[in-house]
């Protein structure tokens, strides 16, 4: 029996791999106009740092991260999100004030173990940024804009933004007084995880999905902000409304990891059945300085989102995105010497910044006129020894069928001059 992936996981085979190329280097695009910069972090740190910033109530450390014992006897796990590894690195290389507001985006793989299901896998991928040192509400709009902006210049329709506030550290506490108060007549027929979450973290008892029958009527954050919390969620509102960023006020947004304070949102898609969430994020005030172990806090805003998810909707829509790449130039080489010249010629063009290519199989004519073809070739440039003995080329222009014969010195400057203005 041969050996296959791991369940949840994919091989991204040349054809599909191209998409996710031009959707990565629409991310890195992006990110340069907003003055945002890369970081790049290892994908697996000590467990310790998602036990802390993550929140040992959260899911993701409770059932979902791939821990191990190294052969150093050190529990590792591999990153199950992004933002704990960027706040490590942040703060193990004193990054604050680099130059200003230090604004750092990613991409890269992540981890958890989960059922597989559409757009969701084991190993996943995520484009996140994350900027830190500002408590300035036009940041949080900065990085939702950011996100829109994203979505919107790949071409997905209906995207909007899911908006809510949930409070500082004080807030929070108050709140939960409340929220366990609505709860505890229907503690014992909540499910087994928010149970738990009753005396943990009950807040999160409103992200539940199984227990959504038993959140109507529940007290929202929103009604016990205070004047800190209030002043910064409108003017979040006020910011997104001034750049015409549509969102809408969902009091029981309240996302799935317990660094989140004030602002948390998500992004939403149409068009792709119940599953619409597509990304989201928020701000993390005091997660830096629980990260440093007490030391130096700066705030925080970022987000993560879906590349899988993003695909999907974008197949999903019927938007079309750039594939492969077609070839500009194939070689097409008859007799011994002038086989022996295209690989020579092959370099140059590449050189020149031209996608060529060549047969590699020793096939008559034919088969290679129809290997160019495959490869949706422009021209294709066909050498015999008689025309190499005279120092020149036919080339074919495989749209029209026109062919002309160049000189072999001129033969590169020829194919960029056409390839310019095809």
């Amino acid at each position: 029996m041969s050996i296959q992936k791991p369940k949840g996981t994919q091989d991204l085979l040349p054809g599909e791999v191209e998409k996710w190329q031009y959707v990565e280097a629409k991310a890195r695009e992006l990110c340069e106009r907003f003055n945002y910069r890369e970081i790049r972090t290892p994908m697996f740190e000590h467990t310790e740092l998602f036990q802390r910033g993550v929140g040992e109530t959260t899911d993701i450390v409770e059932k979902e991260m791939y821990t191990f014992m190294d052969k150093g006897d050190r529990s590792i796990s591999l990153r199950p999100e992004g933002t704990a590894g960027v706040v490590r690195a942040y703060v193990e290389n004193k990054l604050y004030g680099e130059p200003d507001v230090s604004k750092l985006y990613y991409t890269g793989p992540m981890f958890r173990y989960e059922q597989p299901q559409a757009g969701r896998y084991r190993q996943f991928h995520q484009f996140g940024i994350e900027a830190f040192g500002s408590v300035d509400p036009s940041i949080d709009a900065e990085v939702i804009a950011l996100g829109y902006t994203f979505y919107k210049e790949l071409g997905l329709k209906e995207v909007t933004v899911e908006l809510n506030s949930v409070g500082n550290p004080a807030v929070r506490a108050a709140y939960r007084e409340h929220i366990q108060k609505f709860f505890a007549p229907v503690k014992d027929k909540l499910c087994k995880d928010c149970q738990s979450r009753y005396d943990r973290n009950p807040m999160r008892i409103l992200d539940c999905k199984i227990d959504q029958k038993y959140c109507e009527g529940a007290p929202t954050i929103v009604e016990h902000l205070d004047e800190e919390c209030s002043t910064h969620f409108q003017a979040v509102q006020d910011y997104l409304t001034a750049m015409d960023i549509p969102f809408r006020l969902n009091p029981r947004l309240v996302r799935g990891l317990d660094y989140y304070t004030h602002t948390a949102f998500e992004y939403k898609a149409g068009g792709i059945g119940a599953i619409d969430t597509i990304g989201g994020g928020g701000r993390y005030n005091g997660l830096v300085g629980q990260i440093a172990g007490g030391g130096n806090d700066q705030p925080g805003v970022g987000f993560g989102l879906g590349m899988e998810r993003i695909l999907l909707v974008l197949q999903a829509q019927g938007v079309d995105i750039p594939g492969v790449k077609p070839l500009d130039v194939y070689l097409v080489g008859l007799g011994e010497a002038a086989e022996r010249e295209t690989v020579k010629l092959l370099q140059g063009l590449r050189l020149a910044g031209l996608r060529a290519e060549r047969d590699y199989l020793g096939r008559k004519i034919k088969a290679k006129m129809k290997s160019a073809d495959r490869y949706n070739a422009a021209y294709v440039a066909i050498l015999g020894d008689d025309e190499l003995a005279s120092g020149e080329i036919t080339v074919k222009a495989m749209a029209t069928g026109e062919q002309e014969t160049v000189r072999l010195d001129a033969f590169t400057e020829s194919m960029q001059s056409r390839i310019r203005h095809v």
